[in-house]
């Protein structure tokens, strides 16, 4: 009876024995899993932070009337472009060509009025003086000989008075006559009268010509129509927005960009945008400015940055994405950022693979990065083996197939 438990006993370690065997023997003949593998090596890399734009002007005018008036015509359309100097728009201009006619005459008048006091009554006033004081000799000469007459006896005091009084009214005559002709010098107050006449009536002519010029708007730049508010019919007031325009080889994407990464911008720093529609069409960019101050609200910073040769389906306001280069090693080990894992932790790690074709666990430190690639500082050599793209269900010590992309 012994025996026999002697022998189910060692059966049954056998059977242990076999069954371990036999779970080790397919431990070892089940295939194990195929996993894409990189060669870690040495690279250029490019740190980058990708952003948003808008697509904007350098900077944008608000055109619109400068007088009240209805408009005529609209001589340009959404999105079209013009030339400086181009009419843009113009507003009925019968009532200011009509003043401008007016006061143009009123400088004609003022011309010709300053023209017969240069030619007529100036020479007259002079002509009166001289008269005035020939008349005045005569008298004066006259009333001295009365004089002699009355101090001899021959005449009497009747006479003398009636000398006396003819002398004083030519005296009198004398001082108007040449009141007027100083009147009628250059300097004189009829000359100055004149002079102010002819200058206000110009004055009053460049106001009414500058006035007709508000009917027609016309380009200062030339450039491109963003948007039109405005139609032949319409009627405008002064500071309303009629059309809203943007110079040609201005062009600037405008991006908000988180506060994160200030440290790492700088003016200058090249860029390369695109296009969702045009994604094949890159173009470059730089940094021309950025803002002061951040915006507390969306915690970010505004960055402008000047496109030197925009290409030709760039539009206002069109969005873009931009990536701005912040840094370059050339020889920085970096892997897909994909095979990372917990890279925006405190603690990412790797697969590397050992070469007994096992998983190995290995935290690593992150450098630079690009839009698709990492730089890993610390954990892994040139020449280590890792798993360039992570896969879920793998564990630590975990035997794979290495697979070359």
């Amino acid at each position: 009876m012994a025996d026999w438990r002697s022998i189910g006993r060692l059966g049954w370690g056998l059977g242990l024995v076999l069954v371990a065997l036999l779970a080790l023997a397919a431990w070892l003949v089940w295939p194990a899993p195929a996993v894409p593998v990189l060669l870690l090596q040495a690279r250029e890399l490019v740190h980058s932070v990708v952003v948003t734009a808008t697509v904007q002007a350098q900077h944008r005018a608000n055109v619109g009337a400068q007088i009240a008036g209805k408009v005529q015509s609209v001589e340009v359309a959404e999105g079209e472009r013009f030339q400086a100097g181009q009419v843009l728009l113009r507003l009925e201009d019968n009532e200011a060509r009509a003043a401008w006619a007016a006061a143009e005459q009123a400088v004609r008048q003022a011309e010709l009025k300053q023209r017969q006091w240069r030619e007529v009554q100036a020479p007259a006033a002079r002509a009166n003086e001289q008269q005035a004081l020939a008349n005045l000799n005569q008298a004066r000469a006259q009333w001295m000989r009365q004089q002699t007459l009355f101090g001899q006896g021959f005449i009497g005091q009747a006479a003398l008075d009636e000398a006396t009084r003819a002398f004083a009214a030519l005296q009198a005559q004398f001082s108007v006559a040449q009141a007027q002709r100083q009147a009628h010098d250059e300097s004189g107050l009829e000359q100055q009268m004149a002079q102010s006449a002819r200058l206000l009536a110009h004055a009053n002519a460049q106001a009414a010509q500058a006035r007709l010029s508000y009917t027609t708007l016309r380009a200062a730049f030339e450039g491109r129509v963003i948007s039109r508010h405005v139609e032949p019919g319409d009627t405008v007031q002064p500071g309303k927005t009629l059309l809203m325009l943007a110079p040609i080889g201005q062009t600037e994407l405008v991006a908000q960009i988180d506060e994160r990464h200030l440290s790492l911008l700088r003016v200058g720093l090249p860029a390369v945008a695109s296009a969702d529609a045009f994604a094949k069409q890159r173009f470059t960019a730089q940094v021309s400015a950025i803002a002061p101050a951040v915006d507390a609200q969306r915690g970010s910073v505004q960055v402008k940055l000047r496109v030197a040769s925009p290409p030709d389906y760039l539009r206002q306001d069109m969005t873009v994405s931009v990536e701005i280069e912040v840094g370059k090693q050339a020889a920085a080990l970096a892997v897909p950022l994909e095979a990372v894992h917990e890279s925006e932790t405190d603690h990412p790690w790797v697969w590397r693979i050992t070469s007994a074709s096992r998983l190995e666990r290995v935290p690593v430190s992150l450098g630079l990065r690009s839009a698709d690639w990492v730089q890993l500082t610390s954990g892994v050599a040139a020449a280590d083996t890792l798993l360039s793209s992570s896969a879920a269900g793998l564990r630590d010590g975990q035997r794979v197939r290495p697979r070359q992309p």
